[in-house]
């Protein structure tokens, strides 16, 4: 497997484009198309609250009923959630229009939105903006950058990633990107993720390895706790690789699914690291745990901890909070056979073991929390599961930018 320059439009058949449509904001992109030039398998993970934004239920129905997706009309500053029948309405309308200006089946488009819950899209300019998509589509990296951007709401960078592999002598590629900064918390996968590829693969593997994956990479990520409405994670491959098609468990599914694994994780720690305020992306790494379920669930309960993030804001070494997270975390353990690490780019201090803190440097401890990568290391000696979860900490700037979201 090799990194490559790119995103969406990596993939062979792949177009994307990014332009500014006025949904919400003024002066700059803010819809997004992903475009297919043959006809795609498609698989979804969506989000587990019961509060469905509109363009939840339509992708739901279309990756389950749909023979094949064409493309993905993406729109930020406004979700279409809690938005009743109009907002249903809205969708079919985006289909058709979209359809139209593609000159496919309005059953081939997914829709999804992000930003404001409770506001209505102006239908207009979303057809505006549908029609101006189209026109200006390209298969270029550069075009696959534009899209990356154009979904984003309170993230501060673009993110975008693509990957090459082989199967059955084939290259196969598979690219990315996704949008996520607030309402980020672990439960499914918590943001807008579209993944694209040129794999031939049938349908039920397809959404097989997709639902395997989150477990381990965009469930394991957290900023503030909050599970949205609207989150969306696609997958359409196009076979355009023309490789042999993957139609059951073995080695060609196995290499799928690590390139899968290394895209989604690296996805997932940029979300992480980009959390609303944030000045650190924070990894806990569980080792040692007695069952993998129980690795993933301590990891977790540290990254999710707001005092543990907060010490991490303030660059304190303040173990007993990371102590206190396991310990409500559900998982039996016995506190006096954990060691606890702080790690940073170069070096790890250990900071508490045998029940007690060992003997380590306050000012070192400062200097690798004040990094801007920081990784707790927690050594639970009860078996070999392992697991490893990712947030960032908890700044002044969250309350500040969640105090006025809406204006």
């Amino acid at each position: 497997m090799k990194q490559i320059e790119g995103g969406v439009t990596a993939a062979k058949g792949f177009q994307a484009a990014g332009v500014e449509a006025g949904i919400k904001y003024r002066n700059r992109r803010d819809m997004a198309l992903i475009y297919s030039t043959a006809p795609c398998t498609a698989a979804g993970t969506f989000t587990s609250n019961v509060v469905k934004a509109a363009p939840v239920v339509w992708d739901k129905k279309i990756v389950e009923e749909s023979p094949a997706a064409r493309a993905v009309v993406v729109n930020s500053g406004i979700a279409n959630a809690c938005t009743g029948k109009q907002g249903t309405d809205c969708c079919a309308a985006e289909s058709r229009c979209a359809a139209e200006a593609l000159g496919i089946s309005a059953d081939s488009v997914l829709v999804a939105s992000t930003g404001v819950i409770g506001m209505q899209l102006p239908l207009d300019r979303l057809t505006e903006g549908i029609r101006k998509l189209a026109a200006v589509k390209s298969d270029t990296l550069e075009a696959g950058s534009d899209a990356a951007r154009a979904i984003m709401t309170t993230d501060t960078v673009p993110k975008e990633i693509a990957v090459t592999f082989e199967i059955s002598g084939k290259t196969v590629t598979l690219g990315g990107m996704c949008k996520g900064s607030g309402m980020i918390h672990p439960n499914m996968c918590t943001m807008l993720g579209f993944l694209t590829t040129d794999l031939k693969i049938s349908k039920p593997m397809l959404q097989k390895a997709l639902r395997a994956d989150v477990v381990d990479s965009f469930n394991m990520i957290s900023v503030d706790g909050d599970t949205s409405t609207n989150d969306t994670l696609l997958i359409l491959a196009n076979g355009l690789a023309d490789n042999e098609e993957i139609a059951s468990e073995g080695e060609a599914y196995d290499t799928f699914r690590e390139a899968l694994r290394f895209v989604t994780t690296w996805l997932a720690r940029k979300m992480a690291g980009d959390g609303e305020g944030a000045t650190a992306l924070f990894e806990t790494k569980v080792t040692g745990a007695a069952t993998k379920e129980d690795a993933r669930t301590l990891a977790k309960a540290v990254i999710c901890s707001s005092l543990t993030k907060a010490a991490i804001f303030g660059h304190d070494a303040n173990f007993g909070r990371i102590l206190c997270a396991l310990g409500y975390s559900g998982v039996q353990f016995d506190p006096e056979n954990v060691d606890l690490y702080f790690q940073g780019k170069n070096d790890s201090i250990h900071i508490y073991g045998n029940g007690v803190a060992c003997d380590y440097s306050e000012e070192e401890a400062t200097r690798i929390l004040s990094e801007r990568e920081v990784t707790v290391l927690v050594d639970m000696h009860m078996g070999d599961a392992e697991a490893t979860a990712w947030g960032c900490d908890l700044s002044y700037d969250y309350v500040k930018i969640n105090a006025d979201y809406r204006s």
